[in-house]
């Protein structure tokens, strides 16, 4: 007898709905591809099983197209994968440069190091498992090198401009004359959302997927699930507490649409509010306090993890408070805090009075 399940959060129903989806893309794929898919099942989240199963999918297009001409994708074979060689994968990293999505034959896409370096990952992926799996007699994907990336310079808010954004998404004075008519019923989710961001740091992911009952003001905590499903209880000061608190006298008035009853921020569909709602919104208020900055969520976590190491100097608090799995991801991305920890010593000590 088959047993209903019942979806006790965001994230397992997110989890959920994303691995239907995974399902649903495997099938238009080679068969070969799902036992790969089945051996990382247990180390990666559903949506990051869903970005390769993407990026196979155009890796796929390009044999079909221009290597194995006249074979459909989804007919491809592990004989026919051992006689794929890094020349062709060099091929491939050169197409992704430019190419036409079959998906989609009136647009052409690019991609830059960062991107090819994510559809690299998928491919080598791949072609370990196979030989590994005695698929294919050799792995020509580890004679692949990564493209070099340029790290951009992180982008944030100095503290006049913070104090400046949270001052306009409460009063909206700036907003355009259609802006300001809805301005008023979401003012205090807004407020909320962008100290919550700028106060604790959490990604926009995790912010559209809080409950109500996440929320623990006695402990002046949170409960986030973080990327991979793990889940971690964060704190917040006496701002976020005041704007959090503000909001949820206004979320008790408001009638939730079924199966968004739990949600913590809401739409003005009175949905729980999506990913790229929120990024709308800060884009909103950012682009008026600080034209010259594209000013997104993740720089308001940027933000946040740059004003903390500021104050602690402690490279593991910042790390475990952003969700880190590994420190020297964190310490590349504030690597230049350090150096202004350096010049500032250099003046430190005087030789001469």
């Amino acid at each position: 007898m088959a047993r209903r399940i019942t979806m006790e959060t965001y994230h397992d129903k997110k989890n959920a709905d994303n691995t239907l989806k995974l399902r649903e893309m495997l099938k238009t794929l080679p068969q070969f591809v799902a036992g790969y898919f089945r051996s990382m099942s247990d180390q990666t989240a559903p949506l990051t099983r869903i970005a390769y199963a993407y990026d196979l999918g155009i890796f796929f297009n390009f044999l079909a197209v221009d290597v194995l001409v006249g074979t459909a994708q989804d007919s491809i074979n592990t004989e026919q994968m051992a006689t794929i060689t890094s020349d062709h994968l060099e091929e491939f990293m050169e197409y992704l440069t430019y190419y036409i999505p079959a998906r989609d034959p009136d647009t052409a896409l690019q991609n830059a190091a960062k991107g090819k370096s994510r559809k690299l990952a998928a491919v080598r992926g791949l072609f370990k498992y196979l030989y590994k799996k005695k698929l294919i007699p050799a792995n020509p994907a580890e004679l692949i090198g990564f493209p070099k990336i340029t790290e951009k310079v992180i982008t944030t808010l100095e503290p006049n401009e913070i104090a400046r954004l949270i001052d306009e998404a409460e009063s909206g004075e700036n907003l355009t004359d259609r802006q300001q008519i809805f301005h008023e019923r979401t003012k205090l989710r807004d407020v909320a959302i962008i100290t919550l961001l700028l106060g604790t740091g959490i990604r926009v992911s995790e912010c559209v997927g809080l409950d109500i009952r996440d929320i623990d003001f006695e402990a002046n905590g949170f409960r986030v699930t973080r990327k991979g499903g793990d889940e971690m209880v964060l704190y917040f000061g006496r701002e976020v507490e005041e704007a959090l608190g503000n909001y949820l006298d206004q979320r008790e008035e408001l009638d939730a649409i079924e199966g968004h009853e739990q949600a913590l921020f809401l739409s003005l569909q009175n949905r729980r509010i999506t990913t790229r709602q929120v990024q709308k919104m800060v884009k909103k208020y950012a682009a008026i306090i600080t034209p010259l900055k594209k000013i997104s969520p993740h720089k308001l976590r940027s933000t946040f993890g740059t004003q903390l190491y500021t104050e602690t100097g402690d490279i593991y608090l910042v790390a475990n408070v952003l969700g880190h799995a590994d420190v020297n991801t964190t310490r590349k991305h504030y690597a230049k805090m350090d150096d202004s920890y350096r010049r500032r010593a250099a003046n430190a000590v005087k030789l001469r009075e």
